[in-house]
């Protein structure tokens, strides 16, 4: 036990994990949350049961929860020099590196049990997507747009609702992943660019600092390219208006998008990235709308 960890007491450390999993932050699953709901309306042409939107809903949280701990154990090192992230509390000493390591595995045993109540496919499959969770931290290492890792992340609980729902992952699922990965490099690029003068300073590598002066423009042509691929991989499934007036009101949040991270301004790039799951929303709600008036 570090002298940061000696006498807190149980409800403040219990707070402390709480801030460990951005419990208090929802953004983040919530972000991995819509596309994998929009990927299970998708694969069961409607509302899949209760059974398994409890499933993937609690998944989804309990999986991004224990990235979290993963992540900011890998990162506690760097963090420390980071402005936004300086606070965490691995990072302070709070919450030590093998504690932090044994909530995670913890969650992700639990969202393991959730996996388990479906078929052999998708268990299979969650292998592959704790895997990318794991990798992912580490990334930021190696490779010049980590956003891109973070994005198959992101993007896999869209093959796991297939496989779930249908005991197979059909070629639509992957075209909808790879969407989906074009969402997540245009708001992790946004979120990546609050860090960038820190990230320079310590050697981090992000999209942000990868793309430089095109970051404003590749961002906004990201949005365009996963609404486009979603747009013309739906179109078998006629959706109809309910649908496209949904990706109309999603481009139109990407105009707002574009004002704020025009100036690369901390401010606005932070609020843009916050923003993102509304964007989500809007999409999974017009493919749920759209299953409705069908």
């Amino acid at each position: 036990m570090t002298p940061a960890q000696a006498g807190i007491p149980l409800r403040r450390k219990a707070g402390l994990y709480l801030d460990l999993i951005r419990w208090s932050r929802p953004a983040g699953w919530l972000l991995l949350l819509w596309p994998t709901l929009s990927g299970l309306w998708i694969a069961a042409g409607g509302f899949p049961g209760w059974h398994l939107l409890v499933v993937f809903t609690l998944g989804t949280i309990l999986m991004r929860s224990a990235g979290c701990c993963i992540n900011d154990v890998a990162d506690r090192e760097f963090d420390r020099h980071v402005k936004r992230t300086a606070q965490r509390p691995v990072t302070t000493g709070a919450i030590s590196a093998k504690e932090a390591l044994g909530f995670g595995a913890l969650l992700a045993l639990l969202a393991f049990a959730l996996v388990l109540t479906t078929n052999t496919i998708t268990v299979a499959w969650s292998f592959a997507a704790l895997a990318i969770t794991l990798v992912y931290p580490y990334a930021k290492r190696f490779v010049s747009m980590p956003q891109a890792v973070l994005g198959v992340a992101f993007s896999f609980g869209i093959p796991m609702a297939f496989a779930a729902v249908q005991s197979r992952v059909p070629p639509l699922a992957w075209v909808l992943l790879v969407g989906n990965l074009f969402w997540v490099l245009a708001y992790d690029t946004e979120y990546a660019m609050v860090d960038r003068d820190d990230d320079l300073k310590i050697g981090m590598k992000t999209s942000a600092i990868t793309l430089g002066h095109l970051d404003v423009p590749v961002v906004t042509a990201s949005y365009l390219v996963f609404m486009l691929i979603w747009s013309i991989a739906l179109t078998s499934h006629a959706l109809g208006a309910i649908f496209y007036i949904a990706i109309a009101i999603a481009l139109a949040q990407v105009v707002w998008h574009y004002t704020l991270i025009r100036t690369r301004s901390r401010e606005g790039c932070f609020k843009a990235f916050r923003l993102n799951h509304w964007l989500g929303f809007t999409m999974f709600a017009g493919i749920a709308l759209a299953y409705v008036a069908r």
